[in-house]
């Protein structure tokens, strides 16, 4: 089993374990010191959604940047157990972990979230998928983040506000229309 670094907030420097699935990559330490930039490294009062949670190094990130809540959702009975046995680690009270496929979480809930992280498999089609879905669960004024394998103008009416490249990873902060 691999590990990854938290880079900021309260469990700053704490090392959470990624199981190992094949395909999942956790979001580099580089990627995510540039996104909680973009975003404030604050996350004070804000409802996270996790919807590819895979290693969870996203939602603890938020967590420990203070975010009120974080949902974070894995379908991949492994992973799921290692974000399970992280958030009991690190005592994570405001991060909840569910267990289930992104298309379905993204149907049923009811819930609104400030912020959404899009971390898919590559090349399986999911962005394009849970596009139609993502506005009933972001706040109008939310922030959409997607890392893909291709650079992304625009998904589900929201538009790039800031974007970035490593190695293969396209990285994408993202706004609804404030009109």
């Amino acid at each position: 089993m691999s590990r990854v670094r938290i880079v900021g907030g309260a469990w700053r420097s704490r090392l959470i374990d990624v199981a190992p699935v094949t395909g999942l990559r956790p979001t580099p330490d580089r990627v995510r010191e540039t996104l909680f930039n973009w975003l404030g490294q604050e996350l004070d009062g804000l409802h996270c959604l996790d919807l590819f949670a895979g290693s969870g190094i996203l939602g603890f990130e938020s967590a420990s940047r203070g975010a009120a809540s974080v949902v974070m959702v894995e379908r991949d009975p492994k992973a799921y157990a290692a974000l399970t046995a992280n958030a009991k680690t690190l005592h994570a009270e405001r991060v909840e972990i569910v267990r289930g496929d992104a298309v379905r979480f993204l149907q049923s809930t009811s819930r609104k979230f400030d912020v959404v992280f899009l971390d898919p498999p590559y090349k399986q089609g999911w962005l394009e998928r849970v596009e139609p879905l993502l506005e009933r669960v972001l706040q109008p004024d939310g922030w959409l983040y997607a890392e893909a394998e291709a650079p992304v103008t625009r998904l589900a009416g929201w538009q790039t506000i800031r974007q970035g490249h490593a190695g293969q990873v396209h990285f994408h902060l993202l706004q609804g229309n404030q009109e």
